[in-house]
């Protein structure tokens, strides 16, 4: 273990301290340390947005972070939106508005619009795609994206 360095770090609202080589990847860590698949690897050069994460409430491209420049930090994967139970106001409105297609876009689109949202609670379609035009989908052509967000946005203020 001498090559390897202790990673303290909040995910979702749980601690968690594991030893990991100085070049994994945060994206790799979160899937194969901590299980959480829901954050997606696409291009590994932070340019499709698939494995966006908040990192003290920022989203960031986890591929683009070591995995040690996490330790002390906190960190929400969409595993930390919602239950299936009760899920977060925007998960709600990408079902009912249809914004997913396969999938595979959506963690990272869903991180990027939480703190979008909190910060323009009322935005119109040229802030919208602005505001998810780092993240790629090669299944649709963003309408139904739109309208998702535009029914999360008004979930989230009323």
């Amino acid at each position: 273990m001498s090559n390897q360095f202790i990673v303290a770090v909040n995910v979702n609202g749980k601690d968690y301290r594991r030893f990991v080589e100085p070049r994994l990847l945060l994206s790799d860590f979160l899937r194969h340390e901590l299980d959480l698949i829901g954050t997606h690897v696409g291009c590994e050069h932070g340019v499709c947005g698939a494995c966006t994460v908040l990192f003290d409430g920022q989203p960031v491209r986890s591929c683009l972070m070591f995995a040690v420049q996490a330790d002390g930090h906190e960190i929400m994967t969409v595993e930390g939106l919602g239950t299936p139970e009760k899920l977060h106001p925007i998960q709600e409105a990408f079902w009912e508005a249809h914004g997913a297609q396969c999938g595979f876009c959506t963690p990272g689109i869903l991180m990027t619009l939480v703190p979008f949202l909190e910060s323009n609670p009322d935005p119109d379609e040229n802030d919208i795609r602005h505001a998810i035009s780092g993240n790629l989908c090669r299944c649709t052509g963003y309408q139904h994206i739109v309208d998702s967000v535009r029914l999360a946005a008004e979930k989230m203020r009323t």
